[in-house]
């Protein structure tokens, strides 16, 4: 059973889909089930890969980690995600990009993501 927001993952391809509402059915890529990735909640190791948000008002400032992840060619970030109630944001970064987004964003904040190319799904519940 997929859940909604799920991220999933092809181990073989290194395709990434994200659920857009629960369903009964497996996910399946390159002829093998996709797995689940399960975000990690907390640090672990000298790198650091949760959101830290500021707010003001309607702005919100998302960094990654309190000491700036890397963007290199071979470890990066590839996308920073908010989630509310009634929309998903999402900020596509590249190696020469900074690990920050930033968002105009009125309603209720649920969850913020990273994607670390090596390290995986990161999350913050607020």
């Amino acid at each position: 059973m997929t859940k909604k927001n799920q991220i999933y993952k092809c181990e073989i391809c290194g395709n990434i889909v994200e659920m857009l509402h629960e369903g009964s059915g497996e996910l399946v890529c390159c002829g093998e089930k996709m797995n689940l990735i399960n975000p990690k909640k907390e640090e672990v190791g000298t790198e650091k890969h949760l959101p830290v948000m500021e707010r003001n008002d309607n702005k919100i400032e998302v960094k990654i980690g309190h000491t700036e992840h890397p963007m290199q060619e071979d470890h990066y970030i590839e996308w920073i995600e908010i989630i509310t109630p009634q929309k998903n944001y999402r900020k596509n970064l590249k190696p020469t990009d900074k690990p920050f987004a930033s968002f105009t964003i009125k309603e209720e904040i649920l969850k913020i993501r990273s994607y670390c190319n090596v390290h995986g799904l990161w999350e913050i519940s607020l």
